[in-house]
This record gives structure tokens, sequence and C-alpha cells, in this order.
């Protein structure tokens, strides 16, 4: 019964035959959760409701998919589907951040929507063993959220009052 049992685990752990593939793996791994942390943390600084775990998951998933689809032999056509029904999905996990109150206020949580998606494309390149524009990407991203909102939130102080509540960031 050992020997079966460990046949099979030699078996269906084949696909990571040997250390450079298990770094691989890995390293793709790590970089889309941090990168995806990176993201997550300005979010969740900033109070909103997908912050640094949901973040870090959707990279997480993201990257999986891709790495699990190259490793079981897909063609760049089939990659090119799996990358299609991946964003589908992460549009259905960035439409639930959107919240249109009843009350007429503005909308929320857009661009809480447009950090996951940028998240997913961020972790697909990760995926991809594309690290270096990933991490750039990642940057731009926080640079987009954290720097401009401060320069977004100093130009609306500047207008006038009109009776209404400002558009901002969300």
């Amino acid at each position: 019964m050992v020997d079966t049992v460990l046949e099979t685990l030699r078996t269906e752990l084949a696909d990571l035959g040997n250390v450079a593939d298990i770094v691989r793996v890995v390293l793709r791994l790590f970089v889309a959760c941090a990168l995806g942390a990176c993201i997550g943390w300005e979010r969740e600084l900033s109070g909103a409701m997908a912050g640094l775990r949901t973040h870090m998951l959707v990279a997480l998933g993201v990257a999986m998919m891709i790495m699990g689809s190259q490793l079981s032999g897909v063609s760049q056509a089939e990659l090119s589907r799996v990358l299609q029904g991946i964003f589908a999905g992460v549009g259905f996990v960035g439409a639930a951040a959107i919240i249109r109150p009843h009350d007429g206020e503005r909308v929320h949580g857009v661009t809480t929507a447009a950090s996951i998606w940028a998240t997913a494309s961020i972790a697909a390149a990760a995926g991809l063993g594309l690290e270096a524009p990933a991490i750039v990407a990642t940057i731009f991203a926080v640079v987009i959220l954290a720097w401009l909102r401060r320069v977004e939130r100093k130009q609306l102080a500047r207008l006038p009052p009109t009776g209404d509540d400002h558009p901002g960031a969300s």
C-alpha cells in the first residue's frame, strides 16, 4: 500500500519534475501575490471594500490558472481563450465592488473594480513569466491610486462648493 501511495504521489507531482520547475512555479505565484498585495494594501488604506486579501486572492487565482493551463500543455490559441474566460470572470468580481445607491447618490467602487481588473492583468503577466512588466505595471497602478488621489483631492478642494458632493476617487 505504501508503494502505491508513493507511486501515486510521484506520478501526480511529475509536472514539477525538477527543481527548476518548482522554483518557477513558486516564484511566479509569489510575484503575483506580492504585486496583488501592493495594490490591495493601497485599497485597504483608502477604505475600499476590496482590499489586501481580495487583491492577493485574485492575483493568485489568475496566475495559477495561467500556469495550470501552460503546464497542461495548452496551445497559444487555447491560452487566449483561458485569458478571455479569466477576464470575464474578473469582470463579475469587479462588478460586485460597484455600489449604486438607490437614493440618487453617486456610484461607488468603480476605482476598486478597476484595481481588481488591473491586478488580474498584472497577475496574468506574472503567471506567464513576464515579471518585469508586471512589476512596472504595479508601480504605475499604485501611483495612479495613491498619488493621483492626493492630486485630485487638492484640485477638488479648490473648486467652489456646489451643494452637491464633489466627484472624487472611490
